[in-house]
């Protein structure tokens, strides 16, 4: 499995923008693990699907 991802707590802000919408289809499961993650980072669900794929796309492999 890969590296663990850490992921900070973050102060209350809004405003920040420059993104483009996607809509994705996610099973309940997933969503509630995002949501109780967002309950303990003080984060949206939007930022840490952001921060999740930012960090797995680092660490991604393509097999050939």
């Amino acid at each position: 499995m890969a590296e663990e991802i850490r992921i900070t707590k973050k102060n209350t802000r809004r405003g920040d923008d420059g993104y483009k919408i996607v809509s994705v289809r996610m099973k309940d499961e997933m969503i509630a693990r995002l949501d109780s993650l967002s309950v303990q980072t003080n984060r949206s669900r939007n930022e840490l699907i952001n921060l999740l794929l930012e960090a797995a796309m680092d660490i991604v492999k393509v097999e050939e």
